[in-house]
């Protein structure tokens, strides 16, 4: 299975001016982390990392202090996730029937859930995984006024991997351009497009490293895996 890693980002959030990928978590970079969860993935045969020019020397750095044993394609990354996804579509190898996307951001995503979505994604067309939502939900308008509460029943928390045919997810991103779609996932494209979106469930400590607070979080679940 071929992996697209999303890495062009910044840190605003994460009170940094740079790449928050390149922050270091327990002695290794954020990326490191999740290129080493990829790499012990039995699936996981081929990746791709989208990043920045300015990036370019770091991610290199980063790789070479891992030594990964899977071949690792480096691609220039957009503007933002949607256009980087897209570059990225390009950037496989010619032939390559279906990708798994991940965000690197989410370090904390384990080799058992790269191989539950890669074998689920030999079944179907796309699919996420996802969590249930436990925190009851409110939709609020404009005016700051509670207008719904939709029943959580039904609510999934998206996360990456996500996995597509990549013919499909290809025409997709076409279409989302031709037509100034802007989603924040590409089963957001797929869900425009009219196909299906298979969840897979995830983990609940597959959390994206956003804030600070984040950051506090990954340390400690790294630490209580270890002991």
């Amino acid at each position: 299975m071929h992996l697209l890693i999303p890495a062009a980002g910044m840190g605003k959030r994460m009170g940094s001016n740079r790449n928050k990928l390149l922050i270091t978590l327990l002695g290794k970079p954020l990326l490191a982390w999740t290129l080493i969860a990829a790499e012990n993935a039995a699936s996981i045969s081929w990746i791709g990392i989208i990043g920045q020019p300015e990036d370019r020397s770091d991610l290199e750095d980063i790789l070479g202090n891992i030594s990964l044993s899977k071949p690792v394609q480096l691609i220039q990354g957009g503007s933002t996730r949607q256009e980087s996804v897209y570059n990225g579509l390009q950037g496989l190898p010619e032939g390559v029937e279906r990708v798994l996307i991940h965000d690197g951001a989410r370090c904390l995503a384990t080799p058992d859930l790269f191989d539950r979505c890669a074998a689920v994604l030999m079944t179907c067309p796309g699919l996420i995984a996802a969590v249930t939502v436990k925190d009851t939900i409110k939709v609020v308008d404009k005016m700051g006024i509670v207008v719904d509460t939709p029943d959580r029943a039904n609510l999934w928390a998206a996360q990456t991997p996500q996995g597509f045919e990549v013919s499909l997810l290809k025409s997709c991103h076409e279409q989302g351009r031709t037509l100034g779609w802007e989603v924040t996932d590409d089963a957001a494209l797929f869900e425009k497009c009219n196909l299906p979106v298979t969840i897979v469930p995830g983990e609940e400590t597959n959390l994206k490293i956003t804030t600070p607070v984040d950051l506090a979080i990954a340390e400690f679940i790294f630490r209580s895996r270890d002991s």
